[in-house]
């Protein structure tokens, strides 16, 4: 009898424990935050950052609708959101990420020297940079554009710079500020660069300079949270496709992450990420880019 009572009490514990184990990776594997019910290749980005439950992404920290420092001390927007279905593709909780910011100037050194596990922040694919790093993605494709005061009628797209009597800021290390360069008279006089776009907004108010270009969505943003302060001057005069930055020669996670966003497009997490962030300030998401398996 005290043998069969044993067995009993044995076997409901180890039931509770099946049901609790289950319980577990039900929520991880499905809940909103990630979780640790995942199974990587012994050796891979993956399996390293999923044992370790942490992550380090590089973002902006001043890009509205993209990358901003909100209340909350973290940044918040599209490219944040997108980091989100990343990780927890990997089975880490979203609280279990550190973004850590990396401005233009920074993106490549940050990969290379391990500073972070991948770049999520509104990084244009080019083949210089893929001298450096690799990119997965486009998960999205933006255009070049102006942003001046609202009452400014003397700029009306890039031309306007080839008299050379304005001056035009943009970021250090940005494609947005090597782009200007090829519309303006004089580079050294015209051109003025800041390591952030605030400070960029902070010298348009200041009469400094008279515009800013960066992406059209970035500047979308910054319309939207000053109303009726700035306006476009003009259409939009590049493409920019967003990728996410890698090691140059972590091809498996870079497969991963294309195929964490073709997901992501599929089940509408992606289209979600945009219509609660970005999507605000009337930028148009338009059809999912396909994802470039170099």
């Amino acid at each position: 009898m005290r043998f069969t009572r044993v067995a009993a009490v044995a076997t409901a514990a180890a039931l509770t424990f099946t049901l609790t184990a289950c319980a577990g990776e039900d929520a991880g594997s499905d809940g909103d935050t990630g979780g640790a019910a995942k199974s990587f290749a012994a050796g891979s980005t993956m399996e390293r950052l999923n044992k370790a439950q942490s992550v380090k992404v590089g973002t902006k920290f001043d890009q509205p609708g993209f990358g901003l420092k909100g209340l909350s001390g973290k940044p918040e927007g599209f490219d944040v959101e997108v980091s989100k279905i990343i990780v927890k593709e990997l089975g880490i909780p979203a609280d279990k990420i550190e973004f850590v910011e990396t401005t233009s100037k920074v993106r490549e050194d940050a990969i290379v020297n391990n500073n972070v596990d991948f770049i999520v922040a509104t990084y244009t694919i080019n083949d210089k940079r893929k001298e450096r790093v690799a990119f997965a993605g486009p998960y999205y494709e933006a255009g070049q554009n102006i942003l001046v005061k609202a009452d400014d009628t003397t700029i009306t797209g890039p031309d306007s710079f080839k008299a050379g009597d304005k001056k035009v800021c943009s970021v250090t290390g940005s494609t947005p500020a090597e782009n200007i360069k090829t519309y303006v008279k004089d580079v050294a006089a015209q051109v003025v660069l800041f390591d952030t776009y605030d400070k960029c907004i902070s010298a348009l108010d200041g009469g400094q300079v008279n515009a800013v270009t960066t992406d059209n969505v970035i500047l979308l943003g910054y319309i939207a949270k000053n109303e009726g302060k700035y306006k476009l001057a003009g259409d939009n005069f590049t493409k920019e496709p967003y990728g996410i930055g890698v090691k140059i020669d972590d091809k498996d996670f870079r497969t991963f992450i294309n195929d964490t966003l073709e997901k992501a497009y599929a089940d509408g997490s992606w289209k979600k990420a945009w219509d609660d962030t970005a999507g605000k300030f009337g930028a148009e998401l338009g059809a999912a880019p396909a994802v470039n398996r170099y």
